[in-house]
């Protein structure tokens, strides 16, 4: 991997360059909404990164990654080398944990409704012979 040695970076230029985004303006639009984090800190997309640095980056569906800067790039690399500038933090979760999760997952699965559209015919008779009982 060719890098030069940068002191420090753009973050979306660094989110883009390893990978992380496809594209800076994507990386800048995640900064906006508020799923970068740097040290702690929510960060803005032209906010200085420097190796040591400590980024966690939230995924649309909630989930959270935790990187740390090994190294900085003034171009675009390669997807085998863009993994040589970051180290990613695994996130150890007991098993209860993981237990609750896929339960509370579960219980939040989507029906689909037994019926699409107007009801048929026979559907409104059925209807209509509810409705008369109950007056």
């Amino acid at each position: 991997m060719e890098t030069l040695e940068l002191k420090e970076q753009r973050l979306d230029k660094w989110l883009n360059y390893s990978c992380l985004f496809k594209t800076r303006a994507q990386a800048t639009k995640a900064c906006e909404s508020r799923r970068i984090k740097v040290n702690g800190i929510v960060a803005k997309p032209a906010k200085t990164v420097k190796p040591g640095d400590y980024v966690t980056v939230k995924n649309k569906k909630g989930k959270f990654f935790n990187f740390t800067i090994i190294s900085l790039t003034a171009r675009n690399v390669s997807a085998k080398d863009a993994k040589n500038m970051y180290e990613l933090e695994e996130q150890k979760i007991s098993d209860e944990k993981i237990e609750l999760l896929e339960y509370f997952a579960s219980s939040f699965k989507e029906q689909k409704s037994k019926f699409k559209g107007r009801p048929t015919k026979k559907q409104r008779r059925q209807l209509e012979k509810v409705k008369n009982q109950g007056l």
